[in-house]
């Protein structure tokens, strides 16, 4: 029998004004000086302020970081290890969505592990010594799931690729997931974002590593976000719970047991023309489920039915397609994109190859050739 290895939080908090907490937390561990490191977005809008206002309030010193892109780079992540340094922190405390919370991750594993200063280095399973800095992180997006997980992605801009960081010793100490923080979050990136944790949860349901436990998380969370996401969209507080709820849940799943092809795809496209993730993500996963239907016993079955279709009197194939088409559906209905304008046939080659390279491909529920990425890629066209 395998042996399944489950990493976690040692402790979070949920609901409505979890943030008030944190103080409290600092106070208990002793901690004296946060290093904030949050988007310029989330700066510029008050966001970041909710709980920066919480320390000063409190008495606790902080300094502001935000040199970080929406998909990172080496130069964030380096920049950042140096402001930490000079800061005096004793903690971090990650505001914002997996761009703040990735760069946070790389940030916290150099400064205790400073032989991995390149970055790249961290690449696949990465092998260090020592936990990051003690960090609390507070997801601003109902997708990522970043304050859960033990992955991170940089971006290489020089090599116009991304690269998946997987490592136990990153996953923050507290999750402090209050949808409050998620309230101000425009349509275009809450669709995003929730077809972004929609995508953790079908991949990371089918993947070849999935077993009964992350399958009772994955598919709890398929189901929370078919009812939550168009109400998050719509700016509903119980939607926005619900959405905060769902991409923690699938986040504590598929960071153990991995993802698929639909996530290899998307890195690539972030990284050659800077999409989006949870676009390049929506706009992937239901071409990516039609690839695998045929590895994926009953399962779309399940999710069909997560997802609000009465899958009652289907056989096989149709109850496939109606997974295939609820996701769909739902992804239209929150208005992402299904056709990508910028893509390009002179990329093709560069963009199945850095596809096929990807560290999520392996856990794919069906081998991809780069013939087989090529056809999906052209899908987007």
């Amino acid at each position: 029998m395998a042996v399944n290895r489950f990493v976690l939080n040692g402790v979070s908090y949920h609901g409505h004004g979890a943030i008030n907490e944190i103080p409290g937390i600092a106070a208990s561990k002793g901690l004296k000086k946060a290093f904030v490191a949050s988007d310029p977005d989330l700066v510029k809008f008050g966001v970041t302020k909710k709980v920066t206002d919480l320390l000063e309030k409190n008495g606790i010193e902080y300094e502001l970081y935000s040199d970080i892109k929406p998909n990172p780079t080496i130069e964030n992540v380096q920049h950042g290890v140096e402001a930490y340094k000079k800061s005096g922190a004793d903690f971090m405390i990650t505001i914002g969505g997996g761009s703040s919370m990735d760069t946070g991750k790389g940030i916290g594993i150099i400064v205790n592990n400073p032989e991995f200063a390149d970055v790249r280095s961290l690449e696949g399973v990465a092998p260090t010594k020592k936990r990051t800095v003690f960090t609390i992180a507070v997801p601003t997006t109902g997708g990522t799931g970043a304050e859960s997980t033990i992955n991170y992605v940089i971006t290489d801009v020089e090599k116009k690729r991304k690269f998946v960081c997987v490592d136990p010793n990153d996953i923050p100490d507290i999750a402090v997931v209050d949808p409050d923080m998620m309230s101000s979050m425009p349509k275009g990136l809450t669709a995003s974002t929730g077809m972004d944790a929609l995508t953790h949860a079908i991949e990371g349901y089918t993947t070849g590593a999935a077993w009964r436990l992350s399958d009772c998380l994955n598919l709890e969370s398929i189901k929370l976000i078919g009812e939550n996401l168009r109400k998050a969209v719509d700016n509903d507080p119980d939607g926005r719970e619900g959405m905060a709820l769902a991409q923690y849940v699938t986040a504590m799943a598929y960071s153990n047991v991995g993802l698929g092809i639909a996530h290899s795809m998307a890195h690539t496209l972030g990284a050659v023309y800077d999409t989006p993730h949870g676009v390049a993500c929506a706009m992937m996963l239901p071409i990516v489920m039609e690839f695998n239907a045929e590895c994926t016993g009953d399962k779309f079955k399940h999710i069909a039915e997560a997802l609000g279709v009465d899958t009652e009197g289907m056989d096989q194939e149709t109850y496939r397609k109606a997974a295939v088409d609820a996701v769909r559906q739902l992804s239209v209905d929150v208005g992402i994109p299904t056709k990508l304008e910028k893509l390009k046939e002179e990329d093709l080659p560069f963009l199945c190859q850095s596809a096929f390279d990807d560290a999520c491909a392996p856990g794919n529920p069906k081998p991809a050739s780069l013939e087989d990425f090529d056809a999906m890629f052209r899908k987007l066209m």
